[in-house]
Formats: C-alpha cells, sequence, structure tokens
C-alpha cells in the first residue's frame, strides 16, 4: 500500500538554528515527527543538544527539502521531491527573520542551496566549511548509511563539529 503525502517539518517565527535536511525516511513518515530515527539521534550527537531543545520550534526549524517520505529506491530511499522546496522554502525562511545559523544536511540541501558557490561533492562542500560561513554550515547525512563516509573522513569529528558544537552553543545561548 502506497504512503499517503504527510508534510514532516517543525518551525517558528523566532527560531534561531534553520536545518534544512533530505526528506522523511519511513520511520520519520510513520511517526510524524522530523529527526525521530537513527539518523536524528546522531545529529543531535553531532549538535550535542537533546531532544527538548531539538524539537522546540522556537530554537530549531526543521524544513526538508522533500515535505514528505519519497517512497523506497533500489539503494535507499528516493530523492526528495524537487517541488517541495522552490514551492515553500522562501515562504518559511521569510517568516523566520531570527535565524543566525544554517545547516545544510546533506547533498539534496547543498545543491540547492549552495549552487554555484558549492563544490562537486558533499565531501569537498563539509570538508571546504569555512568557505559558507556564516550563511550556511553543509553537514553530511547523519544516515547509519553513512558510517564508511564518517570513517574515511575523520577531519569530520576533529575539525568540524567542535566549530558546529561551537556555533551551536552560541546561538542557542542567544
Amino acid at each position: 500500500m502506497p504512503h499517503e503525502p504527510r508534510p514532516v517539518l517543525s518551525w517558528h517565527p523566532d527560531a534561531r538554528v534553520l536545518l534544512i535536511g533530505q526528506a522523511p525516511g519511513s520511520k520519520v513518515h510513520e511517526s510524524g515527527v522530523a529527526w525521530q530515527d537513527a539518523s536524528g539521534r546522531l545529529l543531535r550527537s553531532w549538535l550535542e543538544v537533546n531532544e527538548e531543545q531539538f524539537y522546540d520550534p522556537r530554537l530549531f526549524g526543521l524544513v526538508p527539502m522533500g515535505f514528505c517520505y519519497p517512497g523506497k529506491g533500489s539503494s535507499g530511499d528516493l530523492a526528495p521531491r524537487p517541488e517541495c522546496a522552490p514551492q515553500w522554502h522562501d515562504t518559511l525562511r521569510k517568516r523566520m527573520d531570527n535565524i543566525e545559523l544554517t545547516l545544510l544536511v546533506g547533498r539534496y540541501a547543498q545543491e540547492y542551496y549552495l549552487g554555484r558557490r558549492g563544490y562537486k561533492t558533499l565531501t569537498e562542500n563539509v570538508h571546504n566549511f569555512a568557505e559558507f560561513a556564516p550563511d550556511y554550515l553543509p553537514l553530511p547525512h547523519p544516515s547509519p548509511r553513512n558510517r564508511p563516509w564518517l570513517a574515511a573522513n575523520p577531519w569530520f569529528e576533529t575539525d568540524l563539529l567542535p566549530e558546529l558544537r561551537k556555533r551551536i552553543r552560541r546561538v542557542l545561548k542567544g
């Protein structure tokens, strides 16, 4: 039985961190809560925030590139539906005028928001994260499927995570 489209996002006009992800996976689609899966647990550990902070829409706006579960493909979930971001992102972002930090989680968010400023690969975008400040901070997707990427790129943990955590602490202290 096909899944009924159900948008999974969370935002508030006072949000201070905008987290732009890919699209809800099947577990998130079923729960209706963004990032309520293994990827979300790892992401929260990267940010060093608890669930209460993460799910406070006055702190974090959680806006995916695709608002509903796109379905299963041959090697994982399908790409986010392409109509969501162009139709809704500008409208949502204009209503969140307290954003101090925008996190681009995964390739789809980076391609959309970095455009020509971005590099050819997610690895290059993430490795050169400082070049996109203060507008954006690109991150890999925290999916368990990306463990090999994390193992092959130890600089992510030693160079980027401390900077990410410093920025998150600064924004949340407000």
